[in-house]
């Protein structure tokens, strides 16, 4: 059942009729298909039902209930129960996570990613303005440094960058803009086509989504060492389809994240990871690997003025934005 009265996310509760409990089943609205990206999601449904004995069901949904741009209006109206977004699709929705975003915070594995995020989720601020979308921030999905895989003449240098088209969003596209290039930001989704047609050159992915969305079949190069930062894409539920949860509904969620993200950040590391260097090979796209002293000037260029006008921007919302920031930034420092 998935009837709502206004935002009131009756289907969330177990009613009776009759005398007889009905189970609880949330909609859960995805995008692509299942992937590394997505086996959070998966197994915390395979967890929850576990817990209650099939009396409380995620009903995933790949791209049926929603496009993945619009994914946080549906839950602002109660579409559906729970959903995957990625911050940098609507920045301006979202503003507070988009700190996660920031080029070159220096966070260098799934485990810090996910444990800084967090952190930034449990902050009064960013729960307030998650709530303007009746939106519950439920858990990260950890992902590790993006890097371009591109077509045509194969970079030497930061300065090969000027004039390329990439599809980049967020605080990475900040970054490819600083080094000249022409950032665009189009859905996951999207991106073979605009490379077949021309429309983009390069894509900055995450391993899993170069796999995934078809990059691979047609980039003749890609950069092993950028390493700019990558897009914080949380799962959040209905605030008011959480509240209508009973106790045991509630536990059995939240008591699901922590085992949920251990699985995912294990299956990423041992199997996407893994097969990742064997593909670049089997396609023959060649590697590229930068300089420490090109990747220093690429920071300097991009991290600080990135930084200070995400501060200054968010400032003006309302947000304690150098807090955030700072916040971040000590949590990068202490897991050195």
């Amino acid at each position: 059942m998935n009837k709502f009265l206004g935002r009131a996310a009756v289907a969330a509760i177990a009613v009776s009729f009759a005398g007889e409990a009905l189970a609880t089943e949330w909609n859960v609205s995805l995008w692509g298909k299942r992937r590394a990206f997505t086996e959070h999601v998966e197994k915390l449904a395979e967890l929850v039902s576990e817990k209650t004995n099939g009396e409380f069901t995620l009903n995933i949904s790949y791209g049926g209930l929603s496009k993945n741009r619009e994914n946080l209006d549906g839950i602002s109206i109660g579409a559906f129960e729970m959903a995957q977004f990625c911050a940098g699709y609507h920045a301006d929705k979202n503003p507070s996570i988009t700190v996660m975003e920031l080029p070159f915070l220096g966070i260098s594995s799934l485990e810090m990613e996910r444990d800084i995020s967090m952190a930034v989720y449990q902050h009064p601020a960013v729960q307030a303005d998650l709530a303007r979308w009746s939106a519950k921030l439920l858990m990260p999905s950890p992902l590790p440094q993006y890097n371009l895989a591109g077509l045509g003449d194969v970079p030497s240098s930061i300065d090969d960058f000027k004039g390329l088209t990439v599809r980049a969003t967020g605080g990475i596209g900040k970054a490819m803009a600083a080094s000249g290039a022409v950032p665009t930001s189009m859905s996951a989704t999207e991106v073979r086509q605009a490379m077949d047609s021309g429309v983009i050159r390069a894509v900055a992915f995450a391993p899993h989504a170069h796999m995934s969305f078809g990059t691979v079949e047609n980039a003749t190069w890609w950069t092993s060492n950028l390493n700019p930062g990558a897009v914080n894409c949380p799962v959040v539920v209905n605030i008011d389809a959480y509240d209508a949860l009973s106790d045991a509904e509630k536990e059995a969620l939240d008591g699901s994240v922590d085992e949920a993200l251990d699985h995912y950040i294990a299956a990423y590391n041992e199997k996407t990871m893994a097969a990742w260097g064997p593909l670049l090979e089997e396609k023959g796209i060649e590697t590229v690997t930068f300089s420490d002293a090109e990747l220093d000037a690429f920071k300097a260029a991009a991290a600080a003025p990135a930084a200070e006008a995400w501060i200054a921007e968010n400032t003006k919302r309302g947000l304690p934005a150098q807090e955030l920031y700072d916040l971040v930034t000590s949590k990068v420092a202490g897991s050195m």
